[in-house]
């Protein structure tokens, strides 16, 4: 019996140390086998070649995207179980998470609001770039990721210090960034939108506030005068010329006119003025805003001789004082003044 017992114990003793020979030899040949060590990047997708891309069309190239945006573990399967770990002797590497396990750590994400934040390693947006998910609930870029566990040695989360995680790629913060520029481009369009339809508002209906409306009927005058101009004559400093000297030779001939046809009135004529005058009851000088002597013979009895000042009547039937009128005579430019109210030519008579 006690020779069964001890070599049953030998033969023990034999698996066991077999068994830790070849978990330690596994360990030293290849340094990624590690049960809970799972540091192989890499994509499950195969990738698609360049000559079946080109002949795909608009639905296989959405289907393409949406295989590109479909998230799946970065860590590698895990390795088969050695001798020693079947036997108990070395600890099993952590079972891996399931797709329930997965979804419950992504909706803690998102109510953390990971993605939306910067990534804790390089303090920058995620914008477009890849982005992975720890089994802890932390988002970080897939490259800092990846620059921290070179520099650190050791696979850790830089936020939490968990060791032995899983990595998921995700695509929210590129959702969140697409969403953001599609809002951000919407708010522009309907902002142009918005004032281009104002501006044409502007254009054809008149503002109830006076300044506004001045400078509406302005602007619509000014673009008037553009388009004459402008469908006239082509060249509009000789148009603007033409014009000026049509006028100047249009007053010459008028005021030309004008002297000719006047002839110096008739006493029957100066009777009709004098009546006008009556009927008008003018009483005062335009220019000095006396009071002028009547020229109706029943009041001018009631005035006295140094109360009387010399009034002149012109032809057109305006009254002035003798002394106003001949200052505004040596006072206009003109060789032959023109009347101080209507402007007109004149002859001029004393009563």
């Amino acid at each position: 019996m006690r020779k069964g017992s001890a070599f049953q114990s030998s033969n023990t003793l034999v698996m066991a140390s077999a068994a830790f020979q070849d978990h330690i030899t596994r360990s030293v040949l290849d340094p990624n086998f590690s049960g809970s060590d799972h540091s192989l990047w890499c994509s499950r997708t195969a990738p698609r070649k360049p000559q079946a891309r080109r002949k795909v069309g608009e639905k296989a190239l959405q289907r393409q995207d949406e295989q590109e945006e479909r998230e799946y573990v970065l860590d590698s399967a895990p390795y088969s179980l050695t001798l020693a770990q079947k036997m108990g002797l070395v600890a099993s590497p952590a079972r891996r998470l399931t797709e329930d396990e997965w979804t419950q750590i992504k909706t803690r994400s998102v109510l953390q609001e990971e993605s939306a934040q910067p990534c804790a390693v390089c303090r920058e947006e995620f914008l477009l770039q890849p982005q992975v998910l720890l089994s802890c609930s932390h988002v970080f870029h897939r490259t800092c990721l990846q620059a921290f566990e070179r520099f650190s040695g050791r696979k850790c989360c830089p936020m939490c210090r968990r060791e032995q995680y899983e990595t998921r790629v995700i695509y929210d913060a590129a959702h969140l960034f697409r969403h953001r520029c599609a809002t951000r481009i919407q708010a522009c369009w309907r902002g142009y939108v918005a004032r281009k339809w104002y501006r044409h508002m502007r254009k054809i209906i008149c503002p109830k506030d006076k300044q506004l409306r001045r400078k509406f009927f302005e602007a619509k005058l000014q673009e008037l005068n553009d388009s004459f101009i402008r469908y006239c004559h082509t060249d509009t400093e000789a148009f603007l010329r033409d014009i000026d000297r049509s006028l100047s030779s249009s007053r010459r001939v008028f005021q030309q006119l004008e002297r000719k046809s006047i002839s110096e009135p008739q006493e029957k004529d100066w009777d009709q003025i004098q009546s006008q005058v009556i009927q008008r009851g003018v009483h005062d000088c335009p220019i000095c805003l006396t009071a002028l002597c009547s020229i109706n013979p029943l009041s001018e009895a009631s005035i006295s001789n140094h109360q009387r000042r010399p009034t002149m009547l012109l032809s057109c039937s305006h009254l002035f004082h003798q002394f106003c009128l001949e200052a505004f005579e040596a006072f206009a430019a003109d060789s032959r003044p023109l009347c101080p109210l209507c402007r007109s030519v004149y002859h001029k008579k004393a009563i």
